[in-house]
């Protein structure tokens, strides 16, 4: 089958190549392909994966074979998807990791859900978010154009942050209470900070965090480090905390009620980039010059 494959010689160290069918495990169907979305990490660094690995999480395609073990939607059901080799015109995956995607929902828009959508709903989830002031960094991005959404759709003040103005451009819409440039005008603390930034910004965030307040994080797009002053991490009071996200585990209910939100006009896929998987070095250059606001979503051709 073709697959977008790690080829550290290639420009970007990806290539539209052929691979082994997948084999599923007993807990796993496999899924005909039909869009896959980009994410700007797994862009950045595919160089770090062995020559030869099918690359990539996200997809959206038809269930063709059924898990052996029963469990899973049964042929012929449109899914998202989330788990390793998604980059491929078919992919194995865990049945506790797809979603049946609703009528109303393009599957190309289910493509753009799983890896940034999944992280944002379980972030927001760290704690209540009613009321409080929720501080997104990197609101421009996939993440953050999600994390806008479920916070507004959670009943926060939210305070979007972007690297610059033409990165602002509609954020308000999608329920940004305030657009920020950096964190210029936030002069309120603020009580949990979705961060995709790192590097300087976040250690000034961290001075914005009321007591009792949290930091998650998600990205360090700055690629630059972060230095704290000393006692700056110490705070009298209810305690400041800060933690990363890494969990991936059995994502489908939270697809599930990812797309749910789609099909009720509730969240928008942020679908700003879409074209062939032949284009695939288009779309992750542009995503890399953060010249996508959002998800960049690949049609998957035979």
């Amino acid at each position: 089958m073709r697959a977008l494959i790690v080829d550290p010689d290639a420009l970007g160290s990806l290539r539209l190549g052929t691979a082994a069918e997948p084999v599923p495990a007993p807990h796993q169907l496999v899924v005909e392909v039909r869009h896959i979305s980009l994410n700007r990490g797994e862009v950045a660094f595919a160089g770090q994966l062995p020559p030869g690995t099918v690359h990539g999480y996200d997809a959206a395609g038809v269930v063709t074979h059924p898990a052996a073990d029963g469990s899973g939607p049964v042929p012929g059901t449109g899914v998202a998807a989330f788990g390793t080799g998604a980059w491929a015109e078919r992919m194995a995956v865990d049945t506790t990791a797809v979603a049946e995607v609703p009528a109303q929902v393009d599957l190309a828009d289910a493509a753009a859900l799983p890896m940034a959508g999944v992280t944002a709903l379980r972030t927001l989830r760290s704690r209540s978010i009613l009321g409080r002031r929720v501080l997104i960094t990197g609101a421009a991005g996939g993440v953050g154009r999600y994390a806008v959404q479920l916070a507004a759709l959670g009943g926060a003040h939210v305070i979007a942050s972007v690297g610059s103005a033409a990165r602002a451009a509609g954020l308000a819409t999608l329920g940004a209470d305030e657009v920020v440039i950096g964190l210029d005008g936030v002069d309120r603390p603020v009580d949990l900070i979705l961060d995709n930034v790192g590097g300087p910004q976040l250690a000034d965030a961290w001075k914005l965090l009321a007591p009792g307040g949290g930091v998650q994080n998600i990205g360090w797009a700055s690629g630059e480090p972060a230095v704290f002053e000393p006692y700056s991490l110490f705070s009298i009071g209810p305690a400041k905390t800060m933690s990363t996200f890494g969990d991936v585990h059995e994502v489908g209910p939270d697809l599930a009620t990812l797309l749910g939100f789609v099909a009720a006009g509730k969240l928008s896929p942020e679908v700003d980039w879409r074209g062939s998987w032949e284009r695939f070095a288009e779309a992750g250059q542009a995503l890399l010059d953060r010249r996508i606001g959002g998800k960049a979503v690949l049609d998957v051709l035979a």
